[in-house]
């Protein structure tokens, strides 16, 4: 099979949710740059979306200077460093304004590069891919909940019952350095992506994604959110979708399609 050329655009939308007063939530989206950011802010007295809106504020300003630094080259370095550079600014920010302190926010972010996706992730917001009508989780969650699970501590199904469950174990900003999982993997034509905050997933299920997602542009990003506040909408709910195509001008180009595989961390 020849190389082909994949595009990807984007759809994207926001909402307070039925229980929450504001919405520390925010999003980026750049389809020219490739690059996707979503970020749940924490922290109260509005330092939640101060934290939220600074951190893709950055994330968004140095990339684009990275990669023009480096002529794209060594995107993971440069996408890692805008999140660095990110929770050093917001950490900034509230040693400046005491009564921010503390505050922090998670990231999850996606850019184009050629053959290949790159993700970014710190805290608990998540990137989801779905193919072939099957969803799977790309991103893993840096909670107290997760790290349990993993070494065996509770199960999983003692941890949906956990007081612990909001227990978040890395987050941009609320120190002045992270440690950020960065990611890849492949994409072709016909997938989805969806990054999006605890308040979707916390009510969606992973299996319900392809049905949900399958209309397509804002027709899909809005049937997420209408579902999850139909569920209950206790926090603050964003959606990023963004749909892989194939154009013949597309900047990412995958060849002859490899093998399934798992996302490969990268750093």
């Amino acid at each position: 099979m020849a190389d082909l050329r994949v595009s990807l655009v984007s759809f994207a939308g926001t909402d307070v949710g039925r229980r929450r007063k504001n919405n520390e939530d925010a999003f980026l989206v750049d389809d020219v740059l490739g690059l996707w950011v979503v970020a749940d802010g924490m922290g109260g007295q509005a330092a939640g979306e101060v934290a939220s809106q600074q951190a893709v504020e950055t994330v968004h300003e140095m990339v684009i200077s990275g990669l023009r630094r480096n002529a794209g080259k060594g995107a993971e370095r440069v996408l890692e460093s805008a999140i660095q550079a990110a929770t050093y600014m917001v950490f900034g920010l509230a040693e400046m304004d005491r009564t921010k302190v503390g505050m922090g926010t998670t990231v999850s972010a996606a850019l184009v590069q050629p053959e290949q996706l790159l993700l970014a992730q710190v805290g608990d917001s998540r990137i989801y891919r779905v193919r072939n009508g099957e969803a799977i989780q790309l991103t893993e969650d840096h909670t107290l909940i997760n790290w349990q699970i993993q070494n065996g501590i509770i199960t999983a199904e003692e941890a949906k019952t956990s007081k612990q469950k909001n227990v978040i174990t890395r987050a941009v900003g609320n120190r002045d350095y992270v440690q950020v999982d960065i990611l890849s993997c492949d994409v072709r034509p016909g997938d989805t992506f969806v990054l999006c905050s605890d308040g979707l997933y916390a009510y969606v299920l992973t299996e319900e994604l392809p049905d949900l997602v399958a209309p397509g542009g804002h027709d899909a990003v809005s049937a997420l959110i209408r579902l999850a506040n139909d569920r209950g909408g206790k926090d603050n709910i964003t959606a990023v979708v963004v749909h892989a195509f194939e154009d013949p001008d597309g900047p990412l180009w995958v060849r002859s399609f490899p093998e399934e595989r798992v996302p490969e961390t990268v750093r």
